[in-house]
């Protein structure tokens, strides 16, 4: 064999070796991104479950004219809720927070004084979520590692404190947006399109016409045959990830 055609094989192998150096990084470069971005850090909004059950939550940072409605509704349904505290809520109706609790119904934290996670230091991130945590055991005598970050934002650095604290962070994959005050119609509209098996929906306690729209809701997503989960009876404990999305399943 010549010693040209010794050097076009040498060359034509180095070159395949190549090009399967580059593929092989590219394969399992793409994978570790999706396994670094594919964790339990990231904030959970749906539980990929093929069961038909949703959990349905609510925000409370203000006013308390709307939790009576709200809990009569629940119990015509037979339904645990979830609710989102925030702490001066607590501290300024403890008798609305102990009913909410004494009807079997989950206390979260939303922090003391629904501040912006983002907005603040991680040693009052710490504050607020202590502050809150504490005001939820001794006014509801619940204990809770299931935050709600105000207005949905959240950063890594909060994550960081939130994780150090041992919560688990949980925000929605179904808005709502009671809080627009866009009229009944289109907030029943807007939950039952969305919702799917391990949603979460987010509601406001004192939004307005609560008792126009949150009956219906509930009656619609029993007739397709949904059951109603506390957030923490929805939650995987263990074994889990959580996606790009916020879909939390099983490994």
């Amino acid at each position: 064999m010549s010693l040209k055609r010794i050097k076009i094989l040498i060359n034509g192998s180095f070159n395949f070796f190549v090009i399967i150096a580059v593929v092989f990084s590219l394969v399992y470069g793409i994978k570790y991104i999706c396994n670094v971005n594919d964790n339990s850090e990231t904030p959970i909004c749906r539980v990929d479950t093929k069961e038909k059950k949703v959990a349905i939550t609510f925000n409370v940072a203000w006013g308390s004219d709307n939790i009576e409605k709200v809990m009569e509704i629940l119990d015509k349904h037979d339904a645990k809720a979830t609710f989102f505290l925030v702490g001066g809520w607590i501290e300024n109706n403890q008798d609305y927070a102990k009913k909410i609790s004494d009807g079997g119904h989950e206390i979260a934290n939303n922090t003391a004084t629904n501040a912006d996670l983002m907005q603040i230091s991680r040693e009052n991130v710490k504050s607020e979520l202590d502050t809150a945590r504490q005001q939820i055991k001794e006014v509801c005598n619940q204990n809770t590692d299931i935050v709600r970050p105000p207005f949905g934002n959240i950063d890594s650095n909060t994550i960081k404190e939130c994780n150090k604290l041992g919560y688990r962070i949980v925000k929605w994959d179904v808005d709502s947006s009671d809080w627009r005050e866009i009229g009944p119609n289109h907030v029943i509209e807007r939950v039952m399109k969305d919702t799917r098996p391990g949603s979460i929906v987010l509601f406001h306690a004192n939004a307005a016409n609560v008792e126009d729209y949150l009956d219906t809701v509930l009656t619609g997503l029993e007739e397709k045959g949904y059951k109603f989960e506390k957030v923490s009876n929805l939650l995987y404990k263990d074994n889990y990830k959580v996606d790009q999305t916020g879909l939390q399943s099983k490994k």
